[in-house]
């Protein structure tokens, strides 16, 4: 006997289904080609999901601008750091199979890591709270022995803060989990990704190698050049070291796959694709962006906005840009993928979404000017660090502020540890404090430096 709610649930999956055939798209086209104009981009890629099908792939513009080539939707882009929810997928398929305690020191399975660096655990490095700087080196060794040389090489100093203690997005983190991969696999990180994640989702054409992905249609990474003009990016940057963080190479095609098992509980065109814990377990909230209502998954990012709860991930790297969003409980996503470094397209993906889901008006933002004590500016001054990156926060005539690279900013207060530049560059702080009341961490953007 069908259950009634059974039956209602699929009448309303065809509902949507027919009202997704019935969308016209021309609007969004028109904004795509408008901003791809505004923002010197060659060319983009962009596919819909609704309902857990494709209702919409279609390229814009050129793959090249030095021979022409048309974007079509199965072309190949590099990611960036959407590529960070696939190898996720990758070790939690490990830990699922009881080959590695997310929670266990790495130290444990990898052998010559720096002593402060074994001591952090993989759910650490795949949400970002291991304490480990950020670097991302484009170029280097293509070889698949350059992670295990890299990840090796590193010495305590790039643990800048304890394992654990606060959100600050790394890229190196994801780099030892690839190794990790590895090590636990057996097999060289790309292979190992595509045996646990392309493969059982159809993704026939993703892969990290460029020797692979350059016997497919591929889009050329371009930057802007001198003249404001877009330019290939000769020779095409590359560093094996850095694949497992940002270097995929997928189109839109092979990640609604994806897509769609994340929508449809790991099951991607009627075939068994992922584990459904794996699934539940990327989109499970770890950790908070400090100063932000944000939450981080392993490799993917959590927010509400607009009555609508997101679960996504944005990539940028030289020549490329991609972007992920998905609405889980509205079975609706939107991929987009770009070929211009920066190029990240926020109308198009913007668009896209208003045609298909009802969205709550937009909130205003509330700043609200604040005068900061002398005793408060004085607790905030002091030099902060993450590595390479330093920030000092200094008082003088009354005023807060900060010197960073040559630049020094005033700064005013619109909220309890939030600080944001009045002159010269924009910039945005905040301050998260110790167990004691003082100001332990300086927040920016998605990274942290400790107060040293």
């Amino acid at each position: 006997m069908r259950r009634p709610w059974r039956g209602a649930w699929y009448l309303s999956v065809f509902l949507l289904a027919r009202a997704a055939l019935a969308v016209d798209f021309a609007p969004l086209e028109r904004v795509v080609l408008e901003e791809l104009r505004e923002t010197h981009t060659p060319g983009a890629a962009l596919a819909i999901i609704s309902e857990d099908r494709v209702v919409f792939a279609k390229g814009f513009g050129v793959a090249s601008v030095e021979t022409g080539a048309p974007v079509t939707p199965d072309m190949l882009f590099r990611l960036g750091s959407t590529t960070k929810m696939f190898t996720a997928a990758a070790l939690l398929s490990l830990a699922e199979e009881h080959k590695v305690d997310l929670n266990q020191p790495v130290g444990a399975y990898i052998k010559g890591l720096a002593p402060r660096v074994a001591q952090v655990t993989a759910s650490q490095l795949l949400s970002h709270t291991a304490g480990l700087t950020d670097v991302a080196v484009m170029d280097g060794p293509h070889d698949d022995a350059a992670l295990a040389r890299f990840v090796l090489s590193w010495r305590d100093d790039f643990s800048f803060a304890p394992p654990g203690e606060i959100y600050s997005y790394s890229n190196p983190g994801y780099h030892l989990a690839g190794y990790l991969i590895e090590v636990l696999s057996g097999k060289p990180f790309a292979d190992a990704v595509s045996e646990r994640v392309f493969r059982p989702l159809g993704m026939r054409r993703s892969t990290f190698r460029p020797i692979m992905a350059m016997t497919y249609p591929l889009a050329q990474g371009h930057e802007m050049s001198p003249r404001g003009e877009p330019r290939v990016i000769h020779p095409a940057p590359d560093n094996a070291g850095n694949w497992p963080a940002g270097s995929l190479f997928s189109n839109v095609n092979d990640l609604a796959h994806f897509v769609i098992a994340f929508l449809n509980n790991g099951q991607a065109d009627g075939r068994g694709g992922l584990a459904p814990a794996v699934l539940a377990r990327l989109a499970s909230p770890v950790a908070r962006v400090p100063g932000s209502e944000e939450q981080y998954g392993y490799g993917l990012s959590l927010r509400q906005d607009r009555g609508i709860r997101w679960v996504e991930h944005g990539g940028t790297r030289a020549g490329y840009v991609s972007l992920i969003r998905m609405a889980p409980d509205r079975h609706f996503a939107v991929i987009l993928l770009a070929n211009q470094s920066n190029a990240v397209l926020p109308k198009t993906a913007a668009k896209a979404v208003e045609l298909f889901l009802p969205l709550e008006p937009a909130a205003e933002p509330k700043r609200v000017l604040r005068t900061m004590s002398a005793a408060e500016m004085a607790a905030y001054a002091g030099a902060y660090s993450n590595n390479r990156r330093m920030i000092e926060l200094v008082v003088r005539d009354g005023t807060l502020y900060a010197k960073a690279e040559g630049v020094q900013q005033p700064l005013v207060s619109y909220g309890e540890n939030r600080l944001s530049a009045t002159s010269g560059p924009p910039a945005e702080y905040f301050v998260v404090r110790g167990s004691d009341g003082a100001p332990r961490y300086l927040c920016v953007g998605l990274r942290a430096l400790r107060k040293l």
